[in-house]
């Protein structure tokens, strides 16, 4: 009965986030079309043209396709939880899941799951609209959807800990600003760390989302930058630790009573 109580509550949580997801999609799903649109256009048709090929057989514009799909997935999995958790604060409904019966695992779950939908979603639309500048090939697709969704529930989990100890809705601006986005850029997006000179080599491999974004890149074309199973390991590691976060903090209470 617990189990299937627990359940109910969980899908609540999710049909609660996707309703929102879709209830908004002006800000949620149509921004980052706009916005990747035009990366392609301006970086994978206007410059790519004249930086020629990155490998024998791969354009520019596909080498850049994988990095930018896993940047809308990194900045709407984690903008997503972070605002709508942090929603949940200022309303004030957030303690009444806390005193209820719901376990605590069950309420970050639910969160972690919408913000992955709306990765999903946003990543989708992303690859779509690549689509109309060049052919997509899937090299591996376990390895595509794996990194995928691997992806997303990091950054969920890492927009869900921003969240919690956000005090006002500027504070949930404040780690996509100054951390995520500079990270993202500098994440292989755009060029390949390997041609990088030592010593932005090495530190550029302290960057997560270098081994996300490589992850990726060989399910969609084959290449990649750095060692597979190490991206896993990288992955897997992030989404446990902040998992184990997440649920200590929803435990705790911390930032969340009154």
């Amino acid at each position: 009965m617990q189990t299937q109580a627990n359940l109910v509550a969980l899908g609540t949580i999710v049909r609660r986030e996707i309703a929102r997801i879709l209830r908004i999609w002006g800000q949620t799903l149509l921004p980052p079309a706009i916005t990747m649109t035009l990366y392609f256009f301006i970086f994978g048709n206007m410059i790519g043209s004249r930086i020629g090929e990155m490998q024998p057989g791969i354009s520019y514009i596909d080498f850049i396709v994988p990095g930018l799909i896993m940047m809308s997935v990194i900045q709407n999995a984690y903008g997503n939880i972070s605002s709508s958790f942090f929603g949940s604060k200022f309303g004030r409904y957030v303690e009444e899941m806390l005193v209820s019966p719901m376990p605590s695992w069950v309420i970050l779950a639910g969160y972690v799951t919408g913000a992955v939908v709306r990765g999903l979603m946003v990543g989708a639309i992303v690859l779509a609209v690549a689509m109309f500048f060049t052919p997509i090939r899937i090299h591996h697709f376990a390895v595509t959807l794996t990194t995928f969704l691997l992806t997303a529930v990091v950054f969920a989990l890492a927009g869900f800990v921003n969240a919690v100890y956000a005090k006002k809705f500027d504070d949930i601006a404040i780690v996509p600003t100054f951390i995520l986005t500079p990270l993202t850029y500098l994440g292989g997006v755009f060029y390949p760390v390997s041609h990088l000179s030592e010593p932005w080599h090495s530190i550029s491999l302290a960057n997560p989302i270098v081994y996300m974004v490589n992850a990726f890149r060989y399910g969609l074309l084959g290449i990649s930058d750095v060692n597979l199973y190490a991206a896993y390991g990288v992955m897997l590691l992030a989404a446990a630790v902040l998992a184990g976060f997440g649920l200590y903090l929803l435990k705790r209470g911390v930032g969340l009573r009154a």
